[in-house]
C-alpha cells in the first residue's frame, strides 16, 4: 500500500510541475508557447513532431524561458494535409476555416475544393473570402466561378483589403467573433494584407516569433496563432500549392463531398466505390447535374491517392 501511495504522490508532484499553455508557433520540431504572459521555446522529446498550432499542452520547464512539450490535451478538430510519405499538421481546435482566393492571380479550384473536403472531414465549418475585388474587369468570371460552391453552401465574402480596408476589417470582424479561425490561401491571394488589417501589430509579431524561433527575420514558413481576445483567434498558415489528402479513407471521403450525402446507401451495390459501378446513384447524380463533374473528378484522384500512401 506504501510504495501505491508513494506512486499516487510522485505522480501528483509531476503533474504539479507541469504548466499549461497553447502552442502560437511551429517551425520544424521547434515551438513558441504563450503561458499566461510569457512566451517560451519548448520543443518535443525525442523526434516526435505531432504538436500543432492551436494546441494545448502542459509543458516542463527546462530553463527560466525554455521547455519541453510532455502532453497535448484532447483536441476538439485537428485539421493536417499529408502526401505519400508523411503528413503535416497545420492547426489544432479550430473552429472555422477560411480559404482566401483572388480575382488575381487566378486560383486553382483544385486546391479551393480539397481545403473544403479537409474541412469537412475535420468537423470545421468552411468559408470563401474572395479578395481584391476592386479589379472589377475579373470579377465576373471570378463570381461565376465560386458559383459551385455557392450552390453547394459554402458562404462566400468579397473583399477588397487593399481598395476597402475599413469595409474589409468591418465585414471580418463580425464573422471571427468568439471562433479560432485558420486562413489559407495560395500564395498571391492578399492573405498577409487581411491578417495586417485585422491584426494591426502581426508584422511586429512575425519578427518577434521569428527571433524566438530563430528561423530568420523575414521568414513567413511557420504557422502562426494571433489570440485576440479569450474566446477568439486567428491563425495564419504559410501560402502553399498543394493540398494532399492522403490520410482520408474512402468512407471519409464520400462523407466529406457534402453533395453526396443525398445519394449514399442509394446505389445497387452496398459498397459501391462510386466510379464505374452500374446503378451508382452518385454517378446517375453526377451525369444529371446535380453534382459537379469537376467534385466528381476530385473524388475519384483523392481515392486514387489514399490507396497510395506508404507511412
Amino acid at each position: 500500500m506504501g510504495g501505491r501511495k508513494s506512486q499516487e504522490k510522485n505522480s501528483k508532484d509531476a503533474s504539479a510541475a507541469l504548466e499549461s499553455g497553447t502552442v502560437i508557433a511551429a517551425h520544424g520540431r521547434h515551438y513558441l508557447v504563450q503561458a499566461g504572459e510569457q512566451k517560451l521555446q519548448c520543443v518535443t522529446r525525442g523526434k516526435k513532431s505531432d504538436v500543432a498550432v492551436g494546441d494545448l499542452i502542459r509543458f516542463k520547464r527546462t530553463s527560466p524561458n525554455q521547455g519541453v512539450v510532455e502532453t497535448i490535451d484532447e483536441r476538439k478538430t485537428l485539421l493536417y494535409r499529408s502526401d505519400q510519405y508523411k503528413s503535416k499538421l497545420l492547426a489544432a481546435n479550430v473552429t472555422q476555416l477560411f480559404i482566401v482566393v483572388a480575382t488575381e492571380p487566378g486560383f486553382t479550384d483544385d486546391l479551393v475544393s480539397r481545403a473544403l473536403v479537409a474541412a469537412e472531414s475535420a468537423g470545421v465549418s468552411a468559408h470563401l473570402i474572395l479578395n481584391k475585388t476592386d479589379i472589377v474587369e475579373a470579377l465576373p468570371k471570378t463570381r461565376e466561378r465560386l458559383q459551385v460552391y455557392a450552390r453547394l453552401g459554402y458562404p462566400i465574402h468579397e473583399v477588397s483589403a487593399r481598395a476597402e480596408p475599413e469595409q474589409t476589417r468591418a465585414a471580418f470582424m463580425p464573422l471571427l467573433e468568439g471562433q479560432n479561425t485558420i486562413l489559407i490561401g495560395q500564395s498571391g491571394m492578399g492573405k498577409s494584407s487581411l491578417i495586417n488589417l485585422i491584426i494591426p501589430d502581426a508584422d511586429i509579431a512575425v519578427r518577434e516569433i521569428s527571433a524566438a524561433l530563430d528561423t530568420g527575420k523575414h521568414t513567413t514558413t511557420f504557422t502562426r496563432l494571433y489570440q485576440m481576445d479569450e474566446n477568439t483567434a486567428i491563425i495564419d498558415s504559410p501560402g502553399f500549392q498543394e493540398f494532399g489528402l492522403y490520410q482520408l479513407s474512402e468512407g471519409m471521403l464520400e462523407r466529406a463531398f457534402r453533395e453526396f450525402a443525398p445519394y449514399l446507401g442509394h446505389c445497387k451495390f452496398y459498397n459501391c466505390h462510386h466510379l464505374t459501378e452500374p446503378s451508382c446513384a452518385v454517378l446517375e447524380a453526377v451525369k444529371s447535374g446535380e453534382i459537379a463533374t469537376m467534385r466528381h473528378q476530385l473524388y475519384a484522384q483523392l481515392l486514387h491517392e489514399s490507396s497510395q500512401k506508404l507511412y
